[in-house]
């Protein structure tokens, strides 16, 4: 039997509405809050809050590793991990092209679920619209987040100190190559799948080792060598890291060499950079170790007083070379 499709008047507010509502998006999603239906979600919290929101176009939906929906939960935990909170509540809209089918919705709907699961968060309010064919490229997706922040952590950017140890949790480059693949039909011998991933639980127990954690963030668009940049220009120091510390797989390694790519700034969307006193970065690093998504972590570099806002790699060959911001779009629409 064909799968049915979604059509505009699902968008419309009438029967089709309800029900594309009732049916696929509330069932897997369920929690008393979202189950009122309400134009609000009404809770109580208290504490220092971590607000982010985001908006999610990959093309395709679908690709080694994961999926939009996956890639909206993960994101958006990622982002509110990333200031050291705690994920409680995410919002999810739906912008949905007319023709999508209902079973690539389920499917879309499921990973949602599947995410949401993993990280401990729950889905308490949204929205679904419907455009015309060929007006959003089957399906987009818009999130907001909300989690509270500790006592005693304070997360940022700015807050990189001489002397500070970089650590990243593991290999670098994994999605955006297995978004590239897909949308491009490419093969390659090693299989580059996506290291979509929700990170929340292995930024808590990072802060279970140490509280001297001064700088988070996930290197999405841009890769390592922008989100590095990032740090040094918001904390005004130079940052040094080894080329041969820095984890890349085999698969991506070789794609990014036959295509004129520098892993250094291809996307992810399951790993994070840290900046954190010297003294404690080693026990951070061996908390980091024994969770699954960082088993290939590492130490890769420092903090300076030299290059004050510049990023300087330490290559193979023992040379050291300035890398810079990444300068326009490497790969367009990979999150």
């Amino acid at each position: 039997m064909k799968d049915e499709t979604i059509l505009l008047a699902h968008g419309s507010g009438s029967r089709l509405s309800h029900d594309l509502i009732e049916k696929n998006l509330l069932p897997p999603l369920t929690n008393p809050l979202l189950a009122k239906l309400d134009d609000s979600a009404v809770f109580d919290l208290s504490g220092l809050l971590a607000f982010t929101t985001d908006s999610y176009v990959v093309s395709p939906i679908f690709f080694p590793g994961g999926d939009i929906g996956k890639l909206a939960v993960c994101g958006t935990v990622n982002d509110l991990s990333m200031s050291g909170a705690t994920p409680l509540y995410l919002s999810l809209s739906f912008i949905i092209e007319e023709g999508l089918t209902l079973g690539e919705l389920r499917n879309v709907v499921g990973s949602i679920k599947d995410a949401a699961k993993e990280a401990g968060v729950k889905i308490i309010t949204g929205d679904t619209k419907v455009v015309n064919r060929g007006s959003a490229d089957k399906l987009f997706i818009n999130t907001s987040g909300i989690g509270v922040i500790p006592t005693g952590v304070d997360i940022s950017g700015a807050n990189a100190k001489v002397g500070d140890k970089i650590i990243l949790s593991g290999s670098i480059g994994d999605h955006g190559i297995a978004v590239m693949s897909q949308r491009e039909g490419l093969k390659f011998s090693v299989p580059v799948q996506s290291d979509c991933a929700p990170l929340n639980k292995l930024v808590s127990e990072m802060l279970e080792a140490s509280r001297h954690i001064h700088c988070l963030r996930d290197p999405t668009r841009g890769g390592l060598a922008t989100t590095l940049n990032e740090f040094a220009q918001q904390s005004g120091v130079g940052i040094r890291m080894e080329e041969e510390k820095i984890p890349v797989h085999d698969g991506v390694r070789a794609a990014c060499e036959l295509l004129g790519f520098d892993p250094l700034y291809v996307a992810n969307e399951g790993k994070l950079i840290a900046i954190a006193a010297p003294n404690d970065a080693g026990k951070i690093l061996a908390k980091m170790k024994r969770n699954k998504y960082g088993t290939e972590a590492a130490i890769i570099g420092d903090v300076t007083a030299e290059y004050k806002g510049k990023v300087i790699l330490k290559t193979r060959l023992g040379a050291s070379r300035i890398v810079d911001m990444l300068s326009g779009e490497l790969l367009p629409r990979i999150c």
